[in-house]
């Protein structure tokens, strides 16, 4: 997941960086760090943001060429 990414993300579910931080049980300053690019948090931190994302219907696209978002039209509510 990419900090752009990340930030789509929130932006879909409608979500601050508070709330990301308190569903991924980090701090407000890990999100807000990596998503201006200040740091990459060590892998397990990034993999629980990633996760908090994804279960609520979020899906990230990189293919190597092409990275986005895509969603589970199922689970997202917006």
């Amino acid at each position: 997941m990419t900090p752009e990414q990340s930030r789509a993300a929130r932006g879909w579910l409608d979500w601050g960086q508070q709330e990301l931080a308190s569903a991924a049980s980090v701090s407000l300053s890990t999100v807000r760090d990596y998503e201006k690019g200040r740091r990459t948090p060590i892998p397990t931190t990034l993999a629980a943001m990633k996760a908090a994302l994804e279960a609520q219907g979020i899906e990230f696209v990189n293919d190597g060429e092409t990275f986005g978002i895509a969603c589970k039209s199922t689970q997202v509510k917006n």
